[in-house]
Formats: structure tokens, sequence, C-alpha cells
């Protein structure tokens, strides 16, 4: 044994699996200046100040940086102006409760988004483990994050690999790489050296990669990268170029940034008509007036109903076991039109069940797979996923027979033989051999079988059937032997052959069907081998043909045109390695798409990253939870498509409020903007505009907890920012049209009557606005108003209408007393506009048609 020392702090620079595959160990141990025996821990004290600690993680979020995100928004940067300048104006009670709507606001979303990144925190820490680790030749357990380059690992059953090792010994290795392939059966591993470069992770058989996990056997091992110069490290590094902000951040964002400009362009032309008709006489007063103005077409609540809307959808999320990271990633999960879905443990449950049996005596065809497992006798296993298929399918009795047969001598499954062998003494003390392998390899050792040509038409139908073949042949051996090797390996007898699957998840097939009715296009992007890939895909109703099925392989060997067809053509993709993942969801979306993407090991982080909406599992890799923004308490594609659901209703929610809010404030700010030109006085005070503002903006919010139309949730929403600023410019025109005859009617009672009229016609048919609104449809065929909203609605109409007739509304606000007749004629006024505002509504939506279903 030995053990290496080095002042030279240049170890070595093999980091390639690939390299490391085709080197001899004891050049690789050569190459990084370790031994057999590992390092001493001098050296490894060195190492580990050089490459640091063997971690990986997407990004780290502080609390800071949550809330730094909170403001983020052109909306907030418009309101912190609007403070600013008010508290310069002497404004101090406008400046405040502008800042009560950005504060409330950023509490909510950090408070939210913190508790989430928690959430998340805690279920990281989970993750912790030990490793053992040869030092100064002697075995010591090492936590998994100061392992270094050069250690040698000594691992076993059920350990899991900290970084990328070059297996020096194996017995019996098998490993479960469905974290980094998402193939979901075991892989085989050797210490034999690789012939040729290996050209995937699929391909190399005597390398262990970070996060993988032993599921058999024992193997000494030598690591030869950690950290980011790991596997995993190369794709994290893939993920960090490959951040995607979300969609509805993308759209909101677009959105406000084109009414800031309408808004400015417009204030800047009546500003300067009132200097051109007025003259610089009365700055201050006029001054003030377009501040009010401006905070008065602004739908300054917006932040709220978002936070609102969001923290609801999250609640009702959490109670689904489902993690939101953030906030704003609930409405773009009511935006995907495309969701890219792994096969393993997604749509299937992750566990091997044995389906068929080819056997003329079934039970022991079972009793002899049973008895040639390793796992029969309990030593250096965990059982493989066939083993606990098998287990799990027999019973206690069959067991029970198996347990009569007494393991001699044990000839392990090897890759290159593809089959397994074990000497056993049967009840009645006769010795037999009992082999396990690939049909391809056993069947050639048989010396005859029962049926061929049908046996051989049963191997074809399992295999296009996407299962996996385990062929169980016996002979018999002298009573004295007590050793087993190759060469026993013939003159078999076949016994019979036993297919396996990965089944389904129950309510897998309705989550899809549910998907398809809301147009969600279903893609599965997976590891496993095309026949697999395309059995499954059959059986969810993906495909009609198994065959219609492209490999990666297949994917790069097409020109950039190919690829784009082939996104839009094929829905399933098998073996397909991270690289490939990423081309296709960065072509789904250069085509337009809408893309959420369902990932749980760390190959799939670059692709939660660029996806629209990353998702994982609570069992997935750190840095997969580190990159989704959703995190699955279960891996349920049932979850998603619920979620789905609840971001389309938010979504409906928040186009309500912008469009009521749009349009009354445009009706509201052209007619007080304009009017301002034709009457020697303020047509409105300041303080009332802002007060109208505050009181219609606390039934608007309200909004966030509106139920929707069942035709809102049938397709995947899109903020269309033409569509919606088109329909509040024509409700907003119609609310001018009645805000003037308003004027025409009392523009004569003077000033002070004047302004309290106009105050309650702009209050009364903004309310009722929302009644119109929040329907496609005629008002009265809308869904049931929540309790909560018509509560808060009739309690500000009372306001509106009261406020006018107290001391209060007369020395704040300076109203006057309406009379009756006065009162009569504005609500007469407002019914007209409520009855006039649905026709045109009924008739915007029926040329839009912009609800199918809802008309």
């Amino acid at each position: 044994m030995s053990i290496e020392t080095s002042s030279d702090r240049s170890f070595g620079d093999v980091r390639d699996y690939r390299q490391a595959a085709v080197s001899e160990t004891k050049d690789l141990l050569a190459g990084l200046k370790s031994g057999s025996g590992g390092l001493s821990s001098e050296e490894r004290r060195h190492r580990l100040a050089d490459c640091g600690l063997n971690e990986t993680t997407v990004r780290q979020t502080t609390a800071w940086g949550i809330l730094l995100r909170q403001f983020r928004s052109p909306f907030v940067y418009l309101l912190a102006g609007a403070v600013a300048v008010a508290l310069y104006a002497g404004e101090y009670v406008d400046a405040g409760l502008i800042a009560v709507f950005v504060l409330i606001n950023t509490a909510l979303s950090f408070y939210q988004e913190y508790r989430a990144e928690q959430a998340v925190r805690l279920l990281r820490g989970y993750w912790r483990y030990d490793v053992t680790v040869l030092v100064d030749g002697q075995p010591t357990s090492v936590g998994s994050e100061r392992v270094v380059p050069g250690d040698v690992l000594r691992l076993a059953a059920g350990d899991r690999i900290p970084a990328d090792v070059r297996f020096m010994s194996a017995d019996s290795v098998t490993v479960d790489e469905s974290m980094l392939t998402g193939e979901s059966v075991h892989v085989e591993k050797s210490c034999r050296t690789a012939s040729v470069e290996p050209q995937d992770y699929f391909d190399a058989g005597n390398v262990g990669f970070a996060g993988t996990s032993l599921l058999s056997g024992e193997a000494l091992a030598v690591v030869f990268a950690t950290g980011r110069h790991s596997s995993l490290g190369l794709i994290v590094g893939l993920a960090g170029r490959s951040a995607s902000s979300g969609v509805f951040e993308r759209e909101i964002g677009s959105f406000s940034r084109f009414i800031l400009k309408m808004v400015g362009v417009t204030l800047l032309v009546i500003f300067l008509l009132n200097v051109v008709l007025r003259g610089w006489g009365n700055l201050d007063q006029m001054l003030l007036f377009f501040i009010a103005l401006t905070i008065g077409v602004v739908p300054e609540a917006l932040p709220v109903v978002m936070t609102v809307t969001h923290t609801r959808a999250a609640l009702r999320l959490a109670a689904k076991k489902v993690i939101v990271k953030r906030l704003s990633a609930v409405d773009d999960l009511g935006s995907v039109d495309v969701l890219c879905i792994d096969k393993t443990g997604t749509v299937t449950r992750n566990e091997l069940e044995v389906s068929v049996i080819m056997a003329d005596d079934p039970e022991r065809c079972v009793i002899l797979s049973l008895v040639g497992s390793p796992a029969a006798e309990g030593c250096r296993s965990v059982g493989n996923s066939f083993d606990r298929a098998l287990r799990s399918f027999a019973g206690q009795r069959v067991a029970g027979e198996a347990a009569r047969y007494r393991q001699v001598a044990e000839l392990p499954f090897d890759p290159d033989r593809r089959r397994g062998s074990v000497l056993v003494e049967d009840p009645d003390g006769g010795r037999r051999l009992v082999v396990r392998g690939s049909p391809d390899e056993v069947l050639e050792l048989c010396g005859r079988v029962g049926e061929p040509i049908e046996l051989g038409r049963w191997l074809e139908r399992e295999g296009l059937a996407g299962r996996r073949v385990l062929v169980v042949a016996e002979r018999a051996m002298s009573s004295g032997c007590e050793t087993v090797s190759v060469e026993d390996e013939t003159g078999l007898e076949f016994v019979g052959a036993l297919s396996f699957e990965d089944p389904l998840k129950d309510g897998a097939a309705a989550a899809i069907h549910k998907a398809g009715q809301m147009r969600i296009q279903i893609k599965m992007l997976t590891g496993d081998a095309r026949e697999v890939a395309g059995a499954v895909a059959e059986q969810l109703g993906l495909v009609t043909d198994p065959s219609e099925v492209i490999t990666g392989h297949e994917f790069d060997a097409l020109d950039a045109g190919g690829q784009v067809e082939a996104v839009g053509r094929f829905v399933v993709f098998a073996r397909v390695n991270p690289e490939q993942k990423f081309r296709i969801i960065s072509l789904l979306q250069q085509a337009g798409r809408s893309v959420g993407f369902l990932g749980e090991g760390f190959n799939d982080v670059p692709a939660l990253r660029l996806a629209d909406v990353g998702i994982a599992v609570e069992n997935a890799a750190d840095v997969a939870k580190d990159a989704a923004d959703i995190i699955l308490g279960d891996a349920s594609l049932s979850a998603i498509v619920d979620g789905a659901e609840i971001g389309r209703r938010n979504f409906a929610n928040v186009i309500k409020y912008l469009t009521v809010t749009l349009a009354a404030n445009f009706g509201n700010f052209y007619s007080v903007a304009i009017a301002s030109l034709l009457v020697p006085f303020l047509p409105m005070l300041p303080v009332q505009i802002l007060l109208l503002n505050l009181l219609t903006d606390a039934p608007m919010i309200t909004v966030a907890a509106d139920a929707a139309h069942p035709s809102e949730l049938r397709r995947p929403n899109h903020y269309d920012a033409r569509q919606v600023i088109l329909m509040a410019t024509v409700l907003g025109v119609v609310s001018s049209a009645f805000d003037f005859l308003t004027f025409g009617v009392f523009h004569g009672l003077g000033a002070e009557p004047l302004r309290t009229l106009w105050f309650m016609e702009s209050a009364l048919t903004e309310i009722l606005l929302i009644f119109s609104v929040r329907t496609a449809g005629p008002f009265y065929r809308g869904p049931r108003i929540p309790p909560s909203v018509s509560w808060i609605m009739g309690v500000m109409a009372v306001v509106c209408l009261v406020l006018p007739y107290t001391g209060w509304g007369h020395r704040l606000f300076g109203f006057v007393s309406p009379h009756p007749w006065q009162l009569a004629a504005v609500l007469a006024i407002v019914a007209v506009y409520f009855c006039l505002t649905e026709l045109v509504k009924l008739r915007f939506f029926g040329r839009k048609r912009a609800y199918s279903g809802d008309r």
C-alpha cells in the first residue's frame, strides 16, 4: 500500500471522465499524485485549501437578495418617483399613501419568497452525508464536501458517490445513475480500462459520477474531479449561463413600460396646453394637479393585487405539497403550453415490477431467480431493481422456498459477460448452478430451449413493449463441488424468462388527458432507451405508434432546420443528455412556446434554469432544487396540471384588475385633463383625485379573490398588452362620455357641486365596472361573486354616497351636500352607463372571441 504526499500543488489535471475511463489505474494514480492507500492527512489539508469544498450550487440567495428583487419593477420605480415629487411639493399624506402600497407589496412578496427559500434550505440539509476515505492508509469517515482529487474511497451498497471517481476495484457493483442520465435501470460497473473513450455518460462503465449511488457490491475508487470540475460542476456551469426570466416578468415589464410612455406623453401634451391657455401664473397648483392625475391613472395597486393573487395561489399549492419559490412562477405556470417531463419517477413509479413470466413452471422460475440473487444471502447489497421486484412479486411463501437453498459459491455479475452465476445446495442436498442474465448471453449457453420460435417471438414482443427481460437457466453439479468458474456455464437447461416494467403512476394518464384538454402539450425527454420511452408514451396516449421516437444521437445528426422541425414534430426524445435537453427547450422557446420543465437530476439543471418554469421534485438533487422555481413534494404530474389551472385563475383575476382600473383611470384621466382646459377652475381637486383612487382601489384589490369562469382555464394565458389596452381604451371612452355627460349636466352649478357630483359618478361607475368586466358574457351569467368581494364593494359604494354629506367630507375634501334630485340624476347616469358598458363589452368580446365559450 502506498500513501502519497507532495509539496507540489500541481497534482495533475485528470478531470474529464472520458480521459479517466481509458487510463490505466496506476497511470491515473500517478497523474493525481496519489497512491492505492490514498493521501496523507497533511496532503489532504493542502488540497482542500487549493481546491475548495466539494460543493456545487446554482445560486446562493440571501435575504437581502430576495428583498432587493421585490423592487425590480417599472411600476415600483414610478411610484417611488411619485413619492419623491409629492414630498417635494409638501403633500405628505399623498406620499404616505403611495408608500404604503409599495411597502405592503414588498413585505408580502419578501415574506412568501423568503419562507420558500428557507424551506428549500431545510430540504437541502437532508442531503449531507459522510463517505469512507483512505487517509494515511486507514479508513476514515469524511464529510462529502471535504473530498479532494486523489482521495481513495471505499464504497459499499447504499453509498452515494460524492465526486467523479474511477473504479480501482469493483465486486458486483451496480449503480443507480437515474439522477444523471434519467435511466431507471441500474448500471453495472467494473474496474476494467476502456479500450475507447466513452461518448456519453451511458458508456462510461468504469466511472462513477457525483450524486449517483451504489445499489450493490463493494468498490475502491479514486477521485479525479470534484466541485466545479466534476460532471456535476460542468452541468451547473451550463446552468449558470442559462438563467431565464419568467414569462410573467417579461410581459408585465413590457406592459408597464408601454403604460408609462403613454401616460408621460399625454401628460406633457395636456401640461403644455394648459401653459399656453393660462400661462405660468398658477404653476404650483397645476403641478399638484398633474401629480394627482399621474397617480390616478397609474394602477399603483397592481403590485399588491399580483402579490395577493400569487400568495393565495402559493398557499393553495402548499396544501398540495408544492413549494413556490418565485411568486411570479404561479402565473408563468398558467402560461405554459409545452411541458417537458422525464419518464422515470414522473409518469412511472421508478421501481420495476414483474410483468410476464415465460416458463413451463413459473413458480420454480421465480424461486431460482431469487436463489440466483446476491441479495438472497443478505450480503453486501441492498438489492438491485430486478431483485427488489422479484422479492415483492414472490410473496412470503415463494420467498420461503427460495430461502431453503444455501449459497455455496458465486460468480458475480460481469458487465462484459452480462450474466451472473450462483452455486447452491438445494433442499435435497444436491448442488446446482443457477445462471441469470441477458437473453442473448444466457440462451447461447443453453443446450436446448423448449419452443425456440415461440420464445423468440415472446422476447420480441416484450422488447417492443419496452420491458427488460431476465433469463434463468440451471445445470446439475457434482455433490462435492465447492467452486464455480466461467467454464461451468455451459450445457445449461432453460428454466424461464421474466419481463420487468416500470409501471405507470396512478393518475398519470388522466393528468396527461387533462393537460390535453387545457391545451398543454406534453413532451417526454428521457435518458431511457428508445423502446422503453416509446412504449410508455403509447400507454400514456402521447403517441399512437411507439416507434415515433427520436434519440439524442439522431437529433444531433440533424442540421439546424431539421432540429427545429424535430422539436415541433416529436413528443418523445430518448437517450438525451443535458446539452440536448437544453437545445430542445431553447428551440421551443425560439418558436414562441412557453416551456415548463420537470427535472430531478443534476443533469436537468441547465434545462431547469432555461425553462420559463423550472419544476423539481422534493428528492431531487440539491442543485436541481436550487435551480427550480417550483418544488413538488410528490413527483406527480397531476400536481403540475392542477398548478397550471391555478395559474390561469390568477391570470384571469389580474387581467380583470388591469382592465377595470385602466378603463376607469383612462376615462377619468382624459375627462379631467380635458375638462381642465374648458373651465377656469380645476374640475377635481388633487385630494379628491387621490381619494377617488384610494376608495376604488380597495374593491379592485379584492378581485384577487374572485372566481374564474371555466372558459378562462381552457388555454394557456399570455399578457396581450394590445388587447388589454384596446379593451381599456374602449371602455375608457365610454367612461369619458359619461364623465362629460355629468360635466354637461352639472357644470352650471359651480365648482364645488360639480366636483362633488363628478366624484360620486366616477366612484360608482368604477365599482360597477368590476361587475361587468369580471366575465366576458352577460354579468348575470358570470361565476358567483365571493362574499368578501361583494361586501367590500358595497362598503365602498356606501362611503362614496355618504361622505359628501359629512362634515369630514366638507372640511377635508371640499365636498358639498348634493340635493336629492342631483343624487337621483347621478344614479340614473350610473345605471345607463352600466347598461351601455355591458353592450360594448359583449360586442368587443364577440369580435375578439377572447374567451371561447363565454360569449
